[in-house]
């Protein structure tokens, strides 16, 4: 469950706010009705994401990209592009 509550009721009630998120739920602070932070719980700030990403990357790097021809490597390119 999500909540938005603005800036000033966060500040009044951030107590209650933050028993509410110990429980699991994510709360959305709001100043002058542009969401401006979030009160997660700490298992949940984002640990899934990040793992999501890095899950990601390290399938990018198995998957073979573009070759630079037998034997040549990136310094001989960047060599070769500074004579020119």
């Amino acid at each position: 469950m999500q909540t938005k509550v603005g800036a000033f009721e966060a500040k009044t009630h951030l107590p209650s706010l933050l028993k509410r998120v110990e429980r699991g739920e994510r709360i959305t602070i709001t100043n002058r009705g542009k969401s401006v932070a979030q009160l997660v719980p700490v298992d949940g700030a984002g640990g899934a994401d990040v793992r999501a990403v890095v899950d990601r990357m390290r399938a990018c790097r198995k998957m073979s990209g573009p070759t630079l021809g037998e034997g040549l490597t990136t310094r001989d390119l960047v060599e070769e592009g500074r004579r020119y």
